[in-house]
């Protein structure tokens, strides 16, 4: 838990409770979670927990760079720890989000057309190798 305390003070950002438990959480499921997940899954450890507060927490953490967020056909918000630039692909059968390391195969420049490139997002859908192995 020291090591989340000191990723939030390092931002200027006051350590609480909650947002330990949140940054705790992105940092041990990698799942690009959405906000009613994170929710349901802190609730038994912290009964006075709110949606609102965690969504107030996760967009605190994507203004100061401790999270990305990430939508996914218009439809939900999903949050991410990893916030180096990196691609995604979603599976079309079961749903799940996974990271991807686009930079071996497309090399995104500084800038394009004198617009300075900061942040990037790249989604590739088809079927992962787990429902395809099926």
């Amino acid at each position: 838990m020291e090591q989340y305390k000191h990723r939030l003070e390092a931002k200027g950002i006051s350590p609480s409770y909650q947002r330990l438990k949140i940054l705790e959480y992105l940092d041990q499921n990698r799942t690009h979670p959405t906000v009613d997940e994170i929710y349901t899954a802190l609730l038994p450890h912290i009964p006075t927990l709110s949606k609102t507060t965690v969504y107030n927490t996760l967009s605190l953490f994507v203004q100061e760079g401790l999270a990305s967020m990430l939508v996914l056909d218009n439809v939900e918000a999903r949050f991410d720890i990893m916030v180096q630039p990196h691609g995604h692909f979603t599976c079309t059968q079961c749903g799940r989000v996974y990271d991807l390391d686009i930079t071996r195969y497309i090399n995104i420049p500084e800038s394009i057309d004198g617009h300075t490139i900061k942040q990037y997002q790249l989604t590739l859908k088809g079927i992962c190798k787990e429902c395809s192995s099926h």
